[in-house]
């Protein structure tokens, strides 16, 4: 199994969700991660869940769309480890509305929470990932950086530009040793999930003929993007740069509505 030993880790939106899945593997694979979030609740629960199980975790409240919290997060947390060797870019959310439900200000939330983050965690973690001689860069995308989802176009846009600043992220910065990757989820168990099918009249039925899609016909869950994370932000996946893992059971694989269940 990929080891993270001595690495030290933020991930952003860490409180619930698949953020939470990647900072106890990231914590489990012996990397010492700094959770950020809004949520102060979950967040500092998450940090002594994590400290229960034998790992080394901080939680702190940063929000990730203001350039102030966002440095002041990547210093404390050079401050307090002495390094920083891995961004996990994973805060998000999602804006179930069409173009004409949408006002100006809840398109820019989604594209700030969900990309204008990345541009500052990078911008101020790179001179630390320098000092220490490369490192990690995993934004968390989607499968809809690849395929358009119904009544959601500020977040399908969203993911779709993570996807393509993943690349040229990696382009720009893979000479000084910083790999630079994306990992986009199927349909997984989170927060998110349920909130965007609480939209839906009958949210169990939605759910299920959504996952007629999936070849596997299996939910995924923050766990399975843990643990994929371990390996991409390790150095087995060191020659690994400017590209995508796609974590679907092969959703986007289908061409048209899977029907039957697996085997």
């Amino acid at each position: 199994m990929a080891t993270l030993a001595g690495k030290v880790a933020i991930v952003t939106g860490a409180a619930q969700g698949i953020g939470r899945g990647i900072a106890q593997a990231l914590a489990q694979a012996g990397a010492a991660v700094m959770l950020a979030d809004v949520n102060a609740d979950a967040g500092t629960a998450t940090a002594a869940e994590l400290a229960a199980q034998g790992g080394e975790s901080r939680y702190r409240h940063a929000d990730v769309t203001q350039e102030a919290d966002v440095r002041a997060l990547v210093d404390a947390t050079v401050a307090h480890y002495g390094r920083l060797d891995i961004i996990v870019n994973n805060a998000g959310i999602v804006a179930v509305q069409t173009v004409e439900e949408s006002s100006v200000d809840d398109w820019d939330q989604v594209m700030a929470v969900n990309v204008r983050s990345i541009f500052l965690t990078t911008k101020y973690a790179l001179p630390f990932l320098r000092a220490a001689g490369g490192g990690a860069i995993l934004n968390i995308a989607s499968v809809s950086s690849f395929v358009g989802q119904q009544g959601t176009p500020a977040y399908c846009a969203s993911k779709g530009a993570v996807l393509m600043l993943t690349k040229a992220l990696a382009l720009d910065y893979g000479r000084e040793r910083v790999r630079v990757n994306c990992l986009c989820p199927g349909i997984t168990d989170t927060p998110m999930l349920r909130f965007h099918a609480r939209h839906e009249a009958d949210p169990d039925a939605h759910l299920q003929h959504r996952l007629q899609r999936v070849p596997s016909g299996a939910m995924l869950y923050p766990e399975d993007m843990g643990k994929a994370a371990v390996f991409l932000c390790s150095d087995d996946a060191a020659g690994i740069t400017g590209t995508s893992l796609v974590v679907d059971g092969g959703y986007i694989a289908c061409a048209e509505f899977f029907a039957g269940s697996p085997g």
